[in-house]
């Protein structure tokens, strides 16, 4: 499902790259597979977040699937401060379990049920093939799901899911978290209402049929976005960022030529000790530095 979903996603220059989806074991939960992806996503945020990230921008996606367990993580190396962890577990039941996670149990009130049958849908994503109320499998006669339908359904599984999010960034953090757990919670009804509803197109299918499945699907998507950049690219100048850069030291780093220019300040202080290091900056007013750690 995330396979598909992610290559319908992809259009325009952005959605999903796969960088590495391979074996990999766990010492607790066993075998099973890490996959790292970068989720490029900048016209798809609100206009007041737009205004502290590049024009490129993208987060990096990275899951280790010990199924019945999952961990997914994300992060962005231009924003630090920046995380969300969502930890899974998949169990045979209609969602009745009580701290499936263990540890200290979550607030009441930071509990949501997602039903995928009756929960509003995000217009954008709706479409009448995915309707769980009149889907019908083919090859297991399954569906449409009615009301009720999590007490009568068989078989049946619910999907755990504990997300953590932090975004440390003063001015911003309330509103950022607030968007992001709402913006998981679309994703996570959408994402699930397909899981169902395409459930035709892997079912019986072997572990190895599935990573034959993904291994095109990966493909397809990633020379969606080669293509597009290929055909959107266009002539860049040969620096696309401004750099302020006033001390000596980097500037001889970076090939330029500095003037001797004298210091009355220094040059009257002649018996304070001298440094050659380079490590410091030192800067004459707080105002922020343009310049990225790349």
């Amino acid at each position: 499902m995330i396979s598909k979903h992610s290559s319908e996603q992809s259009v325009g220059g952005e959605g999903v790259e796969v960088l590495r989806n391979e074996p990999d074991t766990h010492p607790q939960h066993g075998v099973g597979q890490v996959t790292e992806k970068r989720v490029y996503l900048s016209s798809k945020l609100p206009n007041w977040m737009k205004g502290f990230i590049p024009r490129i921008f993208y987060v990096t996606e990275t899951a280790w699937n010990f199924y019945p367990y999952t961990i997914t993580e994300y992060s962005c190396s231009f924003i630090p401060k920046f995380n969300i962890r969502i930890e899974t577990k998949f169990q045979n039941d209609n969602g009745q379990s009580d701290n499936v996670f263990g540890g200290s149990p979550t607030p009441k009130d930071n509990v949501c049920f997602l039903d995928i049958l009756t929960d509003p849908y995000p217009e954008k994503h709706y479409k009448t093939s995915e309707d769980l109320s009149s889907w019908v499998s083919a090859k297991t006669g399954r569906g449409p799901l009615v009301d009720g339908w999590r007490n009568s359904s068989k078989p049946i599984m619910c999907s755990y899911k504990k997300v953590h999010c932090s975004f440390e960034v003063y001015g911003f953090q309330t509103r950022t978290e607030e968007f992001i757990h709402k913006a998981i919670r679309d994703i996570l009804l959408v994402g699930h209402r397909q899981a169902v509803a395409w459930l035709d197109d892997w079912h019986g299918m072997s572990l190895e049929d599935v990573r034959e499945y993904e291994k095109h699907l990966q493909e397809e998507t990633n020379n969606k976005l080669k293509s597009t950049e290929n055909k959107e690219a266009a002539p860049r100048p040969a620096f696309s960022r401004s750099i302020s850069v006033t001390d000596e030291c980097s500037l001889k780093k970076m090939g330029v030529r500095t003037a001797a220019i004298p210091n009355s300040a220094t040059s009257s202080s002649s018996s304070s000790p001298k440094s050659s290091s380079c490590s410091s900056m030192e800067v004459s007013s707080k105002g922020r530095l343009n310049s990225m750690p790349e």
